[in-house]
This record gives C-alpha cells, sequence and structure tokens, in this order.
C-alpha cells in the first residue's frame, strides 16, 4: 500500500498499464515533457520514452482523430483533453466515430480509448475550465462514463478503462486531485465499471452522488445524523453502464431519495436516475424523489461559484423536504 491522493492514483493506474501493454500510448497538450498540466502524467514520458508518451498540437480534433485511428489499429490510446469544455471540438471524434465504432463496422473494429479530462467546480477556473458536461456523453450510446471519487477507485477505474475494448470518458474532478490521500495497492487491480458502491449506511433517506458531491453528501448525512436522521449515501462512480440496482436496493430499505449533481439541474444525470427509480420502486417510495443541482444557468465567474454549487446545506434541505412530505 502507498498513500496517494487522486491525481497519483490516476498516474499509477496509467504506468501500470504502459509497463504491462507495449500497446498503450498516452498523448495530449502538455502531457509529455510538463507532465500535464496538473503534473497527472509527470515522469512518464522519461520512464516510457517519446514514442508511447507525447505531446500534440492545440488542437482537440487532431486528439481525437488521432485516438480513433491509433484505437482500430490495435493501439490503446489514453488521449487528454486538457479542460473538459475543450471537448466542443472533438465531440465529432469522441460521440460520433469512436462510440459507434463497433457498431457501425459490425463489430470488425472497435475503439480501445480513453478520453481524460479535469472538470468541476470549487477551485475558481476560468470559463469552459470547470463545467460538468457529463450529460453529453451520458446520452450516447457506444461509449462509457466515469467519474471516481476517491484516489482507490480511481486507480481501479482507470485500470479498467485502459483494459476495456470500447471508448472509456474518464473525468477527473478538479477540487480531488490533491483534496486527500488514503491507501491505495501499489501494484495493479481493477475496480468494475458499472458497478456503484455503498459508501455511507443509512436507513432514512438515500443520497445518490457521484464525483466530489459523493463527498459533500457524506458531511450533509454526518449533520443530518446529529439529529437522529440515518442517510445512506451511494457513490454511483460509473454513470454509464449505470447501476441502478444498488439504488433500487438501497430506495426499496429507506423509501426515500434525493440525487444530487454538480452540473446544471435540467435533463442530467440526476432526472436519468429519477426516472429509472419510478420506473422500477415507486410503490416503495413515501415521498418524490428530489433534485439538488444548480441552477439551468451557464456556469457562474468565480465570485459567486460557492453560491452556485450544491453544498452540505442545501442537501439537508432536500432531505428534510422529502422526510416532511
Amino acid at each position: 500500500m502507498a498513500q496517494m491522493n487522486l491525481k497519483e492514483a490516476i498516474r499509477d493506474a496509467m504506468r501500470v498499464e504502459l509497463e504491462r501493454d507495449p500497446n498503450v500510448l498516452i498523448f495530449g497538450e502538455d502531457v509529455g515533457n510538463v507532465g500535464g498540466v496538473f503534473r497527472a502524467t509527470e515522469g512518464l514520458q522519461k520512464q516510457f520514452g517519446e514514442e508511447r508518451v507525447f505531446d500534440t498540437p492545440l488542437a482537440e480534433s487532431a486528439i481525437g482523430g488521432m485516438a480513433v485511428g491509433l484505437g482500430i489499429q490495435g493501439f490503446r490510446p489514453i488521449a487528454e483533453i486538457q479542460f473538459v469544455g475543450f471537448i466542443f471540438e472533438a465531440l465529432d471524434q469522441i460521440v460520433v466515430q469512436a462510440a459507434r465504432m463497433r457498431y457501425r463496422s459490425g463489430g470488425r473494429y472497435n475503439a480501445p480509448i480513453v478520453f481524460r479530462t479535469p472538470f468541476g467546480g470549487g477551485v475558481k477556473a476560468a470559463e469552459l475550465h470547470t463545467d460538468a458536461l457529463e450529460g453529453l456523453i451520458a446520452q450516447t450510446p457506444g461509449i462509457k462514463l466515469v467519474i471516481p471519487s476517491n484516489p482507490y477507485d480511481a486507480k481501479g477505474l482507470m485500470i479498467s478503462a485502459i483494459r476495456d475494448n470500447d471508448p472509456v470518458f474518464f473525468m477527473e474532478h478538479l477540487n480531488l486531485y490533491h483534496a486527500y490521500r488514503e491507501d491505495v495497492p501499489e501494484g495493479e487491480y481493477t475496480v468494475e465499471i458499472g458497478k456503484a458502491k455503498v459508501v455511507r449506511e443509512g436507513s432514512d433517506v438515500t443520497i445518490v452522488a457521484y464525483g466530489l458531491m459523493v463527498h459533500t453528501a457524506v458531511k450533509a448525512a454526518e449533520e443530518l445524523e446529529k439529529n437522529g436522521i440515518k442517510a445512506e449515501v451511494i457513490d454511483l462512480r460509473t454513470l454509464v453502464p449505470l447501476d441502478i440496482d444498488t439504488v433500487i436496493e438501497s430506495v426499496k430499505k429507506t423509501n426515500r431519495a434525493i440525487i444530487v449533481q454538480e452540473a446544471q439541474k435540467s435533463a442530467g444525470i440526476a432526472a436519468e436516475v429519477i426516472a429509472q427509480i419510478n420506473e422500477k420502486a415507486i410503490l416503495h417510495l413515501e415521498a418524490p424523489v428530489l433534485r439538488v443541482a444548480p441552477p439551468d444557468t451557464v456556469y457562474p465567474f468565480a465570485q459567486i461559484e460557492d453560491q452556485w454549487l450544491p453544498s452540505p446545506a442545501t442537501i439537508i434541505a432536500g432531505v428534510n423536504k422529502v422526510l416532511e412530505f
């Protein structure tokens, strides 16, 4: 075991797979000698050489296109999009080409690509650097979507993503890169893609979250417990495929639920989870399932970011609302 933060765990996962499989490549803007804007790939070029860890031009469409081409030729590219707001230039390559490759080729070709990108608020970053754009990917068939909340899961999920024969969009929350350290195995291990995790047991209400919002939800649950309310917190970990079974099992126990997301309220992951709860467990509900999410506005400037993002207080307010229904 070694103490790692989330960034170090992701780097270690990539190092493990670069050592294990010569077909694994890493490329993107400044990922080589510099080690990426957040140093997530620091030292990997020195260890594995410029032919396997290398810089690209400042052109996301080229990064995505090269990943698709390499993927169908048997390589396993890890393509970094430097910030999530820059994916718009590469959406054709990600959601049209990579995601549809197996289908449109009748299974002849696949696209074993990991698209890595940092995202997330609370760090006062510039415009387009923090937006939570997972909804753009989640509605696209053929691509998996992973958002870890802790170092252990981040490493295991990254290794699983690199080994997956279909494309995986891997989102890393900026505010979790250096948030804390925990014990992470130094060797190889995997965390199953498509499996949620109950991170806190409870009996009165289910709180479903992912990414940084898992930690926000746990803080809310700790405050609620001071008043005798036992909240169960579920970390989705992967949004596509969605482990709705774990959520339903919890809802059948607690009979109430709220879903927390950092993305704007409408048409997001929370709405999908609520729809599936209604389809599969509506008779177990004693209150409507609520969303705790920012308003449907453009991501705000740094001065008011903290007021815009969900907080333990807004989650507690949501829990009280469903308990009082």
